[in-house]
C-alpha cells in the first residue's frame, strides 16, 4: 500500500502561482479540444464551442478567438478549483501529473473527476496509479472514442513524466 501524500489542502490555485503549470494545462487542453468558434454538437450531441466549452452553450453561439481564449482560461481555473476540492493534498502532486489531472477534469467535469479512481488514488498517495487510471476515461455515450483514447494516452504520458 502506498502512503498518503503529505501536504495541506490549500484553497488557492497553482495556475496563478506557476506559469509552467498554466502553460502545460492550456497547451494540453487547447491541443486536444481544438478551436471551433461556432457552436457544434460533440460526439454525444452536447452543444460545444471554442476549446471544448459546454457550460451554457447553445447552438448558434459564436465567439472570437480572444473570447475563446478568455473562456478557456476561466474554465481551466474553475475546473482546477473543483479538482482541488476533492483532493487531500493537491499541492503535493508534482506539476506534470497535476496538469494532466486538470486536463482530464476539464474534459469529464468536476463530479466525474471527484468520483473517479484517479482522485481516490491521488488521495491515497498513488500518483502512478492515478496516471494509469486516466486510460479508463476513453468513452463517450458508452462507447470507446479514438480521440479520447489518444488524449488519455497523452495525458498519461505527461503525468508519468512528472514522477
Amino acid at each position: 500500500m502506498t502512503a498518503p501524500l503529505k501536504g495541506t489542502r490549500i484553497g488557492g490555485s497553482r495556475l496563478k502561482k506557476g506559469a509552467a503549470v498554466t502553460a502545460l494545462v492550456i497547451g494540453l487542453v487547447g491541443a486536444w479540444e481544438g478551436f471551433r468558434p461556432v457552436a457544434y454538437r460533440d460526439v454525444v450531441g452536447i452543444p460545444t464551442v471554442c476549446f471544448g466549452e459546454t457550460r451554457g452553450v447553445k447552438m448558434g453561439d459564436r465567439y472570437t478567438l480572444e473570447e475563446c481564449r478568455v473562456m478557456l482560461g476561466e474554465g481551466v481555473k474553475q475546473f482546477e478549483a473543483g479538482m482541488r476540492s476533492c483532493l487531500k493534498a493537491p499541492d503535493a502532486i508534482p506539476d506534470k501529473p497535476y496538469a494532466a489531472m486538470i486536463s482530464v477534469t476539464y474534459n469529464i467535469g468536476t463530479a466525474g473527476f471527484c468520483g473517479s479512481s484517479m482522485a481516490r488514488r491521488l488521495n491515497a498517495g498513488d500518483i502512478r496509479g492515478a496516471c494509469d487510471a486516466l486510460l479508463s476515461w476513453n468513452k463517450a455515450g458508452g462507447r470507446v472514442v479514438a480521440g479520447l483514447t489518444n488524449r488519455r494516452q497523452d495525458e498519461r504520458r505527461l503525468c508519468l513524466e512528472g514522477l
